[in-house]
């Protein structure tokens, strides 16, 4: 088993490391041959990753809960990112192979690959010097020329030289030659940085993929941190006696109440339940992620459910990950009422069963079917709380007319609930076995990320019918 547990742990890491690479592979390494940016994302890709780590190991540590919130949210989260960010850059791949082959066709081969921009050295300009003009012999008139260039004057003596000057010195001097025409030396403009068209491509579909993939995160954020809707669902009962007909339960699973979904996330889950008028409330587990000391307080607005005959709860697997006695009794301090492998007589004409949930197992307890509904009278309806989906098949042997479940979330986010189908007989909805109806919600919360996509949180209310009314 632990050998197994190992492997498994291990699968998990190389699926993560690989995903992570592949992020960067394409949002960075393609994009860009700066070097200094593809160190920073692969800084970036490393230190994201371990506070998801950090966040999960964090509540299962025992860690200060400040602690818990602070990793929490950029933890979670970025598993959410992680994962559309992969999805839609492979859906980029095939965009990416359909644009680089139409491009190819049309324009031909492709562009050379991107260099650093270097400046050009100008050719190196050489000032013309004017040749010596050469001088005209004694006797040639203008115009004329001589064979023999004239011979350059002799340095004459001092005294001569002092009298030549001195009649230079008198005469006017002659105008300056003008200077030769010479073309400006300048600097030509810096070459541009030639980008390949695959790596224009790699940009373009890396940044449409982030801006997907945050676009996705951000709105289903915002569905679970505006409150679930509610639902209604009608399950006709052809034991329910004419008396209980039309009776409404709001069922709400899942709350998990934690180190992100606090007290306001609970007081928009109870004003959507008490606006519907029920009849009776079933909280059916994993209601919290931590210990009372910590979330005490954000489960109080609990005490303001409102229904004629009563809430009631049973424990979710998450429960005994906290510790499931301490909530047993809390809920009680809150008005509602733990069933615990137990079960209570409705006024209105039919049973209220629940059981502990599978995990409890671990700790010497979980469902008891036969405590909870060996003895009952198998004539009247009977409805069952169960956390877990799975245990409909023992809730069929004992004759049950309706479970009640959560755990699913749903699958919470796409492609999950592919995922949950492989564990769970229903993922959500209504659905029948044998003479035994399942109706599973898809939860008011969310566990890690808080985020839903394909999977929106739900408060339902089970309306039961009397097929002979």
């Amino acid at each position: 088993m632990i050998v197994v547990v190992l492997l498994a742990v291990v699968a998990v890491v190389a699926l993560l490391a690989a995903a992570h690479w592949y992020v960067w592979f394409r949002l960075v390494r393609s994009t860009t041959a700066n070097r200094t940016a593809r160190r920073v994302g692969a800084v970036v890709v490393t230190v994201l990753p371990l506070l998801s780590f950090a966040a999960l190991g964090s509540s299962r540590s025992g860690a200060p809960f400040w602690l818990e919130k602070i990793l929490a949210w950029p933890g979670y989260l970025w598993l959410a990112v992680l994962l559309y960010l992969v999805l839609f850059l492979l859906a980029g791949e095939v965009v990416r192979v359909v644009w680089l082959r139409v491009a190819a066709r049309r324009g031909g081969a492709e562009a050379p690959a991107a260099v650093p921009a270097e400046t050009v050295a100008p050719a190196q300009t050489q000032t013309p010097v004017p040749s010596r003009a050469p001088v005209p012999a004694a006797g040639v008139g203008a115009g004329e020329s001589t064979a023999e260039p004239a011979p350059l004057p002799e340095e004459p003596e001092p005294a001569a030289a002092h009298a030549s000057a001195s009649a230079s010195a008198s005469a006017p001097a002659p105008a300056p030659a003008p200077a030769p025409a010479t073309q400006p030396a300048t600097t030509p403009a810096p070459t541009p940085v030639a980008v390949s068209r695959r790596t224009f491509v790699s940009r373009v579909v890396g940044a449409g993929a982030a801006a997907a993939a945050l676009g996705t995160v951000g709105y289903g954020a915002y569905g679970v941190l505006n409150g679930p809707s509610v639902k209604r669902v009608t399950v006709p009962l052809a034991k329910l006696p004419r008396s209980a007909h039309g009776f409404r339960i709001a069922v709400v699973s899942d709350i998990h109440l934690g180190p992100i979904l606090g007290r306001g996330h609970t007081q928009r889950i109870v004003d959507a339940i008490n606006s519907t008028s029920p009849d009776l409330v079933a909280v059916v587990g994993d209601m919290v992620d931590g210990d009372v000391a910590d979330l005490g307080p954000a489960a109080e607005p609990l005490t303001q459910l409102r229904a004629k005959h009563g809430s009631f709860f049973v424990t979710g697997n998450h429960e005994y990950f906290s510790g499931a006695q301490q909530w047993v009794d809390h809920v009680r301090e809150l008005g509602l009422r733990p069933l615990e492998n137990e079960r209570v007589e409705i006024a209105a004409g039919f049973d209220l069963a629940g059981v502990d949930d599978v995990e409890g197992e671990k700790e010497g307890k979980g469902p008891d079917f036969a405590k909870a509904l060996g003895d009952r009278d198998r004539t009247r309806a009977s409805v069952l709380l169960a956390h877990q989906p799975v245990v409909i098949h023992d809730a069929v042997d004992h004759g049950v007319d309706l479970q009640l479940s959560g755990h699913t979330h749903g699958g919470q986010l796409w492609p999950g609930p592919y995922l949950a189908g492989l564990a769970n007989p229903t993922v959500a909805g209504l659905e029948r076995y044998g003479d035994t109806q399942l109706y599973v919600t898809r939860g008011a919360g969310a566990w890690g990320p808080p985020v839903r996509v394909g999977a929106e949180s739900d408060i339902t209310v089970v309306e039961l019918a009397a097929r002979r009314a």
